[in-house]
């Protein structure tokens, strides 16, 4: 039982003070962090949204009619911008880049409106215009001739070429376009079949997603090579990214599943490899026997994997230094601290991509000047944390719990010069599905999902290599049913453009 404060000695009262001192500083940083939490949540949901749609509340209400001494201000200030571009239209612009040779050229010759009958032509100027013509849908008809021998029995007939879709009126350029169009430039199939209608072309829906499906199936068999060649990396970044995607099972709503995308920065290499879950087991698809490098965020799934025996597991410092940007408005000090030593080891890679190094040669650089600042900035964040009041849930209690968690992880970047300080590259490689679902929304099936990672991981490796996809697609589809099963890595966008080069 408690004495009354009365008949507590000098000793009890000053440590009871100093408990209550102590909870109610504690109380205080709690409910700080608390609002700080509260703040950056509210400016992620509703921040950017309300400020664009309802502007400055002191802004006065937009007039329906201009005032007429502005409409006379604006009208000479268009005149005069209307002189200035025809002047200067009219003078040679020495700085613009030449046009492409490869492409063809409509000449258009333009003679004087005088009389020249009695003239003599002293030279010629040219301009060049760059114009654009829609794309052109054609028939492409074979005509097979029969022959029948004379006085004997038998008939003749010239061979009709592969075909993509056996019996089917696509030839393997509209068929590159389709693909093309929705998996590289997120035009869904619905907005296609607006621009055949433009075009008197009465294709059907149900037929267009035929298509679509059966090429999809064709290009999975040159997927299915890649798959089992990127279980054999030695070297990947890994990451996963929501699609949505429409489920029998759960009647007008969509199912979550995750395109896990693994890439290999030594070669260029880019898997999507869809499944309906993000469990490890769902990451175990393509990563169960991997041996090697695995490099990703801290996603506990991948955290399982990489303490595999024959894994070495890398992190990722680009996560860790969102994780201290997040920080700056809960402990602004501590946090640019933690960003300048991060900024440092980034500045030790631009080095080394200026100077063009060798692995051997990066390796040997980092561990002269990336090494030292990586133990300064540990045993900072340790005496941070044991000597200072860091809330653990606060966001700079987090951003170190996340480093310092993940710190060999981190560091384990310096084991080879091959290896790269974040994950950026992985992450780079799934924007164009980013975008792409902000415009179709979701896949039609799981089923659906799956055949789609086949292109996208084709289109992503053409990106690596700068080859056109629709080029290299086309080819694919006209050459892959014929040609032998030895050859098909043949078929791989960077060999492909390594065979038109030759």
């Amino acid at each position: 039982m408690q004495k009354p404060l009365e008949n507590l000695t000098k000793e009890e009262l000053l440590a009871l003070l100093d408990k209550e001192t102590q909870r109610r500083v504690k109380a205080e940083n709690e409910n700080t962090d608390l609002k700080f939490q509260l703040a950056y949540y509210k400016r992620l949901a509703f921040g950017q949204k309300r400020e664009r749609f309802e502007g400055d509340k002191n802004q006065l209400g937009l007039p329906f009619e201009m005032e007429p001494e502005t409409a006379r201000k604006q009208e000479g200030e268009l005149k005069e911008k209307l002189a200035y571009e025809r002047r200067k239209r009219k003078s040679n612009h020495k700085g613009r880049t030449a046009l492409p040779e490869h492409l063809p050229v409509e000449e258009i010759e333009i003679y004087p409106s005088e009389d020249i009958t009695d003239m003599v032509c002293i030279g010629k100027e040219v301009t060049d215009e760059l114009e654009y013509e829609p794309a052109k849908y054609y028939i492409k008809r074979y005509i097979r001739y029969k022959y029948a021998p004379k006085n004997k029995e038998g008939v003749v007939i010239g061979e009709l070429p592969g075909r993509v879709i056996e019996k089917g009126i696509p030839g393997a350029g509209l068929l590159a376009s389709i693909l093309v169009d929705k998996y590289q430039d997120h035009l869904p199939l619905y907005r296609q079949l607006q621009r055949f209608k433009r075009a008197d072309i009465p294709i059907a829906s149900s037929t267009l997603e035929g298509w679509t499906r059966q090429s999809l199936k064709i290009i999975d068999i040159l997927y299915q090579h890649l798959l089992e060649d990127i279980r054999s990396k030695g070297y990947l970044q890994s990451d996963e990214t929501p699609i949505r995607v429409m489920d029998p099972a759960k009647k007008g709503k969509t199912h979550q599943g995750y395109y896990w995308v693994h890439h290999c920065p030594i070669d260029g290499t880019v898997l999507f490899d869809y499944r309906p879950g993000r469990s490890r087991e769902a990451a175990d698809h393509v990563l169960a026997g991997f041996k090697g490098y695995l490099q990703s965020d801290g996603y506990a799934a991948y955290d399982k994997i990489g303490k595999r025996e024959g894994v070495t597991h890398l992190n990722c410092w680009a996560h860790a230094r969102r994780e201290f940007d997040k920080a700056k408005d809960n402990d602004r000090e501590r946090a640019e601290k933690a960003l300048s030593f991060i900024q440092k080891l980034y500045a030790v890679e631009a080095q080394a991509r200026e100077q063009n190094l060798s692995p051997e040669q990066r390796k040997s650089l980092r561990l002269e000047k990336a090494l030292p600042v990586i133990n300064e900035f540990g045993k900072w964040m340790f005496d941070q944390m044991k000597h200072q009041l860091i809330l653990p849930k606060s966001p700079i209690g987090k951003a170190f719990k996340y480093s310092m968690d993940r710190w060999d992880q981190l560091s384990a970047y310096l084991f080879d010069g091959i290896l790269e300080i974040d994950n950026n590259l992985v992450e780079n490689a799934i924007r164009p599905l980013a975008l792409g679902r902000k415009n179709y929304l979701f896949a039609g099936s799981h089923s659906a999902a799956e055949r789609a990672a086949g292109i996208y991981s084709f289109f992503a490796i053409c990106k690596k290599y700068g080859v056109n996809p629709f080029e290299w697609l086309k080819y694919t589809l006209e050459n892959i049913m014929s040609i032998n099963h030895k050859n098909i890595r043949n078929l791989y966008p960077q060999n492909y453009k390594k065979l038109q080069q030759v």
